[in-house]
């Protein structure tokens, strides 16, 4: 007997993705599945599921913590070169200036990886709001709470997916969130129209890609309709906030950097939000 909250996997796809059972219909003999690390949610048939032995489930765990670190330590690598560069162009210490990242908010339609992606944001020196609302409830949310925050970047995920016994990939109906990420994104386009003022990163596994670009989003999943990482949206964000304003973010190399790549994630041109202050005062 399983229970919610326990850790599975399905028989039928080879145990390739654990999940946590957050729902269970025992008149259909079915659960609610979400991904530990992946932003799926999936349902399956109850004798399909089995728990992973322990050293099953720290072995996945492990990998997806070390994919975590990999990113951020690339990260922390990258900032650090960037401020030598930033000592040689002005023949000063970059302990004299001051750092001021893009400001973020995020609405989150999973709780669980809202957190995760706020713990982030905190390691990576980020100033990050967060609110977690089903993905249908963000599009009547994002008017408010942009007017309230006044962000430099906003996020937009939670769950997707291209339905079963679906084939038209270009009809939004194939997918059970994507059109609440086309229709908040473009509520946001009304609040700001400018794509290098505000910068929207929108949508989950396998989202319209296409349709939310089309909606005003810079950056978007997903382009070959694959599940992404619960934290490819933070890399993502991370490295708009610290590219300056005098530059274009570099596409291939901040998609290059999340943890899913060029198959889940892509964008457009786009200038960064950080900009550097001078002096640091003592205070």
């Amino acid at each position: 007997m399983f229970r919610v909250g326990d850790v599975v996997g399905r028989k039928s796809y080879g145990m390739d993705i654990l999940f946590k059972i957050v729902q269970i219909d025992m008149r259909k003999k079915t659960a609610t599945l979400k991904g530990l690390d992946m932003r799926l949610l999936a349902d399956a048939p109850l004798d399909d599921l089995v728990s992973p032995d322990s050293g099953d489930l720290q072995e996945y765990k492990s990998r997806s913590e070390k994919a975590q670190k990999d990113c951020i330590s690339k990260i922390y690598k990258r900032r650090s070169l960037e401020r030598e560069r930033l000592r040689g162009k002005s023949g000063r210490s970059p302990d004299e200036f001051f750092e001021l990242p893009g400001k973020i908010l995020h609405l989150d339609g999973d709780e669980d990886y809202l957190h995760e992606c706020l713990r982030a944001y905190r390691a990576l020196q980020l100033d990050a709001a967060g609110y977690y609302f089903p993905e249908k409830e963000q599009p009547e949310k994002i008017w408010g709470l942009l007017h309230e925050h006044r962000p430099d970047i906003l996020i937009l995920t939670g769950h997707d997916a291209f339905k079963k016994n679906k084939k038209d990939f270009t009809d939004l109906k194939s997918y059970s969130n994507s059109r609440y990420f086309v229709e908040a994104t473009r509520k946001a386009r009304q609040y700001e129209p400018a794509k290098d003022d505000l910068i929207i990163f929108a949508g989950a596994c396998q989202s319209h890609y296409e349709a939310i670009l089309a909606a005003g989003a810079n950056f978007a999943s997903a382009p070959q309709r694959v599940l992404i990482h619960a934290m490819d949206p933070v890399f993502i964000t991370e490295k708009v906030a610290f590219t300056s304003i005098n530059e274009s973010v570099n596409i291939y190399e901040v998609i290059k950097n999340t943890i899913t790549g060029l198959d889940g994630i892509g964008g457009v041109e786009t200038k960064g939000k950080f900009r550097l202050g001078l002096p640091k005062s003592p205070y």
